[in-house]
């Protein structure tokens, strides 16, 4: 198997700098595993690595898709295992960052997909629920399900899967050898960078960018669907979301809410090395990383 090196981690965790740096390091390149990156136009919302922060270092996965396109993880997985293997033919190291957990675990823990094609009509139905009752339609389906409540995609995805007799999603068959760091703070040391990060994104133009996104068609029902920053700033901008601070201290209590469920997803996974940010951590990943390549 080609070897394959995760790096994952909280929103604001500086997992996409240290990415950077040590891809830089072994002559690597970089497979972004983020949801919303994926899409051109959201820049600052999703928090996308910019051509100055890449340091001349590739990066595969981000701007694949226009804003509003039905982008899925299998979508994902597919072209990620394209890049993976094609920087491992030419002799690189793929590092795929990020923190999209699910998408994560789908490459590296070997998701076997289903080809079955979706059902086009259940999903419009679908589409016209609340992501309440789409969850009360979950919870009946499968009372011990462990999806979030409040993420409407994957409740969604689930029930489709469902509908469609579709459990191949079940079974596994990784295809790399893969080392996993993982990168995240002490509670109020992360609370501290998000609210920094959102601050500095703010005064960049994060709103502006998705008053852009509106004036050029996207439609709020897909902004709402990316969650956070895109949700709460579309609808403060659609005059729903009260004051532009009330907005903004709403938004950073959701970033954090996020930032805990991602470490709740991540903490699951035993293989994770968690580096120790408080120390060298890029020295404690490079002699990780040296070791795993010899292996």
């Amino acid at each position: 198997m080609d070897r394959l090196i995760a790096i994952v981690g909280t929103n604001a965790s500086g997992k996409s700098g240290l990415g950077v740096t040590l891809a830089g390091n072994f002559g690597g390149e970089i497979v972004s595993a983020d949801s919303r990156q994926v899409y051109r136009g959201l820049d600052l919302g999703s928090g996308k690595i910019t051509p100055d922060e890449m340091q001349g270092v590739p990066h595969n996965l981000i701007d694949v898709c226009a804003p509003g396109t039905f982008f899925t993880m299998a979508d994902f997985q597919r072209m990620a295992y394209a890049a993976i293997d094609d920087i491992a033919a030419r002799g690189k190291v793929p590092f795929l960052v990020g923190g999209t957990g699910l998408y994560v675990d789908a490459v590296c823990d070997g998701y076997v997909l289903s080809n079955i094609a979706p059902d086009l009509e259940y999903r419009r139905k679908l589409e016209e629920l609340s992501t309440q009752r789409l969850f009360e339609l979950l919870q009946e389906a499968e009372p011990d399900t462990q999806i979030d409540p409040q993420n409407r995609n994957r409740v969604m995805r689930r029930l489709e899967k469902l509908h469609d007799g579709d459990t191949a999603g079940d079974r596994r068959q990784p295809r790399y050898e893969v080392l996993k760091l993982g990168v995240t703070w002490d509670r109020p040391t992360l609370c501290k960078r998000i609210d920094e990060r959102l601050e500095r994104r703010v005064k960049e133009g994060m709103i502006e960018e998705v008053q852009g996104l509106l004036d050029n068609g996207v439609s709020t029902d897909f902004l709402d669907r990316l969650g956070l920053e895109y949700r709460y700033i579309s609808r403060y901008l659609l005059g729903v979301g009260g004051t532009r601070e009330e907005m903004l201290e709403e938004l950073s209590r959701a970033i954090k809410r996020f930032a805990k469920r991602q470490m709740t997803w991540f903490r699951r996974d035993a293989g994770i090395h968690w580096l120790n940010m408080r120390g060298e951590p890029e020295m404690e990943a490079e002699t990780l990383i040296r070791s795993f390549l010899k292996q």
